[in-house]
């Protein structure tokens, strides 16, 4: 079998495995956020925080608990980094330097887990397991809360109201990610991955020999990490290390957790509409962004241009070996259009065109499916401003799914577009402009690459890199920390301020103008308003960066 014709397969196998669960699973996470029932466990944390589950909040009050929630979050951990020298299994370690302790915070609260740092030399194991463990599953429970609230404000009408973010909260966490989490480690563990508490351990790895473990619980942090949370693992090596992604199978596996929850949420997007087509035509803009994305990364390396490329057959330079090209570059496409940023391989050493791909596809807003709940969020903007471009082309006011989408609404959309783009461009441009882009191992268009990587995986909450730039200095952790903040919080704002809006608008019944959204022609719309936004705002950094490489 040729290695073309084993991408192919693992490509197909994962496509219909992910059909196989939208439906089931996407019900299951629909009843999570809509039921009215409490677990006793639920009712405990209620009463622990003072909440009440029964009342609802409008969009200010949802959007200031969301705040307060991540600012404690960054506050502790922050503080949870300065003091571990003096923790319980600290391992030894020093106390995380200020600037370092600041980026790692903020990093793992808004679900970005960039790490510059080596996670085994720098982390003990309390600070991993109840400081950034616990961040990866609440930072990606806040998102998904965010884009159900969305969904509210497309749902009801005349009312200000859009759930409790407490409550929402709580059952994301304890009903979705808890669960696959314990599921998904119990099936790492099978294929390989150590789980383990011991420093110093010997064991024999799949690769042969015995080696000493120095990490911690690897396959709960791996599982964490691979629903669409972050790349951000034990080792710094992340999934390419044979005790996080021992085999082909985990591989697969792995990539299977991190597009899970992203392509199932459509599903509950239209069941909470009550249309389910329109569920289903948000997961096909999904769906044909990615498989392109997949697509077009994998022809870039395996038939990469450059002498030794062609003379081998393929890009193997940064690739594990154990993963060959196909699965290399499929893994890394789906990290980069989702917010993980796991590497199993080295972007950096990826063709100018194929690492062009991976900062392509971050670019999009991670909408193809984006992070969890991000994802679904991010293209529900982008199909409003296709409604209203839709609009201005009939000269009729734009509605979508029984909303008019108005001054005030597509107002809440722009901003919401334009705060990445602002930050990537301005933080690429403000490096070069302060020399901080002397840290970057090369020069010339792969040097501005390894720069507009970096913010463009902060902006967007990714976490993966060209890790040829060393970026663990006070004013790098400083700049992509305020980065990964901005391009966080001021997004949900926006939403929230948009699902407000939505929410206290009264339904309008559908005409003869209306343009159906659940249709092939809107599907393709969407795919286009997505791609041409992209290019006009990010061609001019790509062209003097990986194209001009390519060329």
């Amino acid at each position: 079998m040729t290695m073309t014709t084993a991408g192919v397969i693992f490509v197909l196998t994962l496509v219909a495995a992910l059909v196989a669960v939208y439906k089931p699973f996407g019900d299951y996470m629909f009843r999570a956020v809509s039921g009215t029932r409490q677990s006793r466990v639920e009712r405990g944390i209620y009463r622990l925080v003072g909440v009440n589950p029964a009342a609802e909040q409008t969009w200010g009050v949802y959007a200031r608990s969301v705040l307060a929630f991540s600012a404690i979050s960054i506050l502790f951990l922050y503080l949870f980094q300065r003091v571990q020298n003096h923790l319980w299994l600290s391992l030894g370690f020093d106390p995380v330097v200020p600037h370092g302790a600041w980026n790692t915070a903020v990093s793992f609260v808004t679900n970005t887990n960039w790490q510059s740092y080596s996670g085994e030399s720098t982390m003990g194991h309390l600070v991993q397991m109840a400081g950034l463990a616990v961040q990866n599953f609440v930072s990606a429970a806040v998102g998904i809360a965010v884009a159900v609230a969305l969904v509210r404000g497309f749902a009801r009408s005349r009312t200000g109201q859009l759930g409790n973010f407490w409550v929402d909260l709580t059952r994301i966490t304890l009903r979705i990610l808890v669960p696959i989490a314990v599921l998904g480690a119990i099936a790492l563990m099978i294929g390989g991955v150590v789980q383990n508490l011991s420093a110093g351990t010997d064991v024999t790895t799949l690769t042969g020999g015995t080696q000493t473990i120095t990490g911690g619980p690897v396959a709960s942090q791996e599982v964490i990490k691979e629903l669409g949370t972050n790349g951000g693992g034990f080792y710094n090596v992340n999934s390419a290390h044979p005790f996080e992604n021992p085999t082909t199978w985990t591989n697969w596996l792995q990539i299977f957790l991190i597009f899970l929850i992203p392509f199932s949420l459509p599903r509950v997007f239209g069941r909470m509409v009550g249309q389910n087509r329109q569920g289903y035509a948000i997961a096909a803009v999904m769906g044909i962004l990615a498989f392109a994305s997949v697509a077009i990364t994998n022809i870039f390396e395996l038939t990469g241009h450059g002498t030794v490329p062609q003379a081998v057959g393929a890009a193997l330079e940064g690739k594990e070996v154990r993963f060959d090209v196909s699965n290399s570059a499929t893994f890394a496409a789906a990290t980069t259009l989702t917010s993980t940023g796991a590497v199993n391989s080295f972007h950096d050493s990826f063709t100018s065109l194929g690492g062009m791909m991976t900062m392509f596809n971050m670019m999009l807003g991670e909408v193809a499916p984006g992070g969890t709940g991000s994802g679904l969020y991010g293209l529900l903007i982008l199909a409003v401003i296709t409604v209203f471009v839709a609009g201005l082309m009939v000269g009729r006011t734009p509605e979508y799914l029984g909303k008019k989408i108005g001054a005030r609404e597509i107002k809440f959309a722009s901003l919401y577009f334009l705060i990445t783009p602002i930050l990537v461009l301005i933080g690429t441009a403000a490096a070069f402009a302060t020399g901080n882009n002397s840290t970057a191992l090369n020069v010339g268009p792969h040097g501005l690459s390894e720069v507009l990587y970096a913010f463009t995986s902060a902006s967007n909450n990714n976490g993966s890199a060209f890790a040829g730039i060393t970026v663990n200095t006070t004013w790098w952790d400083t700049a992509l920390g305020l980065c990964m903040l901005f391009g966080r919080f001021l997004p949900i704002i926006f939403v929230l301020g948009l699902a407000g809006s939505l929410a206290r608008q009264a339904p309008t019944p559908a005409s003869e103008g209306t343009l159906p959204t659940h249709r092939p022609l809107f599907i393709g719309m969407v795919v286009g308003v997505t791609v041409i936004l992209v290019a006009l705002t990010f061609l001019p950094a790509l062209a003097l960066g990986p194209l001009a490489e390519g060329l």
